[in-house]
């Protein structure tokens, strides 16, 4: 696939992930994901070739500009879709596949200063959240979501959809029944066991509260009777 080829795909692709956009147009001037992979494509190609320096300016004035920090050696397979964008950051040995979608914040980090492969692989139709981190040289399912703000450290099944830190698989989508499989998530009935026990637990120290103002006003003071006076006691 050319390098127009690609470019155009990525317009395309933005234009029908985004209920946003309005036209071609409108994605090709106004939005900074497209910006971020046509000089992104542009740097990998001249990365490609051996072609010193001048990758790694492209891709700085690439972060500049749009807020997208992309190494040039990353290989972004065509279409893919940066919404919004801004943070986000991709390291040289990741690896994305075609139709990958990544929100604002996202990072593709490594964790190994060895020159190896120490970056995430995405498999095809991976949707990446908001501020999601997915770090090391692990592999993310063809067609898995991670939620927003999670963080995974390890490698992610086909049609998973992974939540929390650190990410855990919370349900997996079947294809072929169209149906999403939700799996029970301990952690979270745990929280829910918790937070009903201090509601009962506030329920019914307000009880003893009250009990024990009501013990401390007791019945109302008796009216002063006139053979209560001193004066008749005295006669």
């Amino acid at each position: 696939m050319s390098l127009w080829s690609r470019i155009r795909a990525d317009i395309l692709f933005a234009r029908e992930r985004d209920p946003a956009a309005a036209s071609i147009a409108e994605v090709l001037l106004a939005y900074p994901g497209v910006h971020a992979m046509l000089l992104h494509r542009l740097a990998h190609l001249l990365c490609h070739w051996n072609i010193p320096l001048i990758p790694r300016l492209i891709s700085h004035f690439n972060r500049s500009l749009t807020g997208i920090e992309i190494h040039p050696g990353a290989e972004i397979a065509s279409p893919c879709f940066i919404d919004h964008g801004m943070g986000v950051v991709i390291g040289e040995t990741a690896i994305l596949g075609k139709r990958c979608h990544l929100h604002q914040g996202v990072t593709l980090g490594g964790t190994s200063t060895r020159r190896e492969k120490r970056h995430p692989t995405l498999r095809d139709d991976v949707t990446v959240g908001a501020g999601a981190q997915i770090i090391g040289a692990i592999v993310v399912g063809r067609g898995a979501k991670i939620g927003a703000g999670s963080v995974v450290v390890a490698n992610v099944p086909d049609f998973a959809t992974v939540v929390g830190v650190p990410g855990h698989v919370v349900a997996y989508y079947d294809p072929g029944n169209d149906t999403i499989l939700r799996l029970p998530d301990p952690e979270h009935d745990r929280i829910q066991e918790l937070e009903k026990r201090v509601e009962d637990l506030e329920d019914t120290l307000g009880n003893i509260e009250r009990s024990d103002l009501d013990g401390l006003v007791g019945e109302p003071p008796r009216p002063l009777q006139p053979s209560d006076s001193p004066l008749r006691h005295s006669e």
